[in-house]
């Protein structure tokens, strides 16, 4: 179960190690740039593989008696209770559990400038990731990393922690009719320990740089992706971009942008790398630059 490029990998690695997929259950085909729909990427490789595949959560209830357990990655639905009571399932959660509970672990633990994440391997319960864990592996997280290169990360590490599990001996497999949220392959689960902190899905309003905020805040931002910006009224989004000093003989108001892409902050600077004006493609600063004519004193965020 599951719908971005981190299931369809997790997915294709299951596979590839001999496991029979009954089943595969993800989100509805969506509206592509062009008006089409686009299917996921894990119906996709679904597809691809002669693999039964729907949008229905309910339909897993018709294989209920054929499988061992339930693989969730990056499933975004809430799964039912009744669904549970029949299928043990199994989460690979981006996040050192229970710190980012929820929706955007990867996301949460960038902005709040955390120094290490990881991947926790748990049962799925009837709470909002609060089963217990079967495996964790902790990363730090580095200070240039973008969402999207740590999330790639984290998927292969709990892709190792997934088949590790699944290549236990027969002696190891747990009886179908355990507790909720144990699994065949899977025992020994550890109840989560600490404080809970939850990670809400992103919202734009998380991703607008507020160039008053400190460099480091609007970096974290723009690692995230999709992190914007105004510039004559229009929204910018900004891909790309580098810490950097401003001249020392400047004090300059936050968000005023000079020719080089270097962009005023409240305690130094950013040099943007990578910009997208709306409804254009990413250019590099260097071509965005001598398209706009940028004047003297304009600022960003107006």
């Amino acid at each position: 179960m599951g719908s971005p490029e981190e299931a369809a990998l997790c997915l294709k690695a299951l596979l590839g190690a001999g496991h029979e997929v009954k089943a595969v259950i993800t989100q509805k085909d969506s509206r592509g740039a062009r008006g089409g729909l686009q299917p996921t990427k894990v119906k996709q490789t679904a597809l691809e593989n002669g693999l039964f595949v729907s949008d229905d959560v309910n339909d897993l209830l018709s294989f209920a008696q054929e499988v061992d357990c339930g693989i969730v990655v990056a499933f975004g639905r809430i799964i039912k209770p009744e669904i549970l009571e029949k299928i043990a399932m199994v989460n690979i959660h981006f996040s050192l559990l229970p710190r980012w509970r929820g929706a955007a672990p990867v996301e949460r633990a960038l902005l709040a400038g955390d120094g290490k994440t990881g991947v926790s391997l748990m049962a799925v319960d009837k709470g909002l990731d609060t089963g217990g864990v079967f495996a964790m592996q902790e990363i730090e997280i580095d200070d240039e990393a973008t969402a999207g290169e740590l999330r790639l990360r984290l998927t292969e590490i709990g892709i190792e922690l997934l088949l590790e599990r699944l290549s236990l001996p027969a002696d190891a497999v747990v009886a179908k009719d355990s507790p909720l949220g144990v699994s065949a392959y899977f025992k020994d689960s550890v109840p989560q320990s600490g404080e809970p902190t939850y990670a809400a899905k992103i919202t734009p309003a998380d991703l607008k740089i507020g160039w008053p905020d400190p460099s480091t805040l609007t970096l974290r931002r723009i690692r995230v992706g999709k992190a914007w910006t105004l510039f004559r009224g229009e929204r910018l989004i900004v891909h790309s971009a580098e810490r950097a000093d401003l001249p020392s003989d400047e004090s300059l108001v936050p968000g005023s942008i000079a020719q080089d892409g270097v962009v005023a902050t409240s305690d130094g600077a950013v040099r943007l790398i990578k910009v997208q004006s709306a409804g254009r493609a990413p250019l590099d600063f260097a071509a965005w630059v001598k398209g706009v004519h940028l004047q003297n004193g304009e600022r960003l965020g107006e």
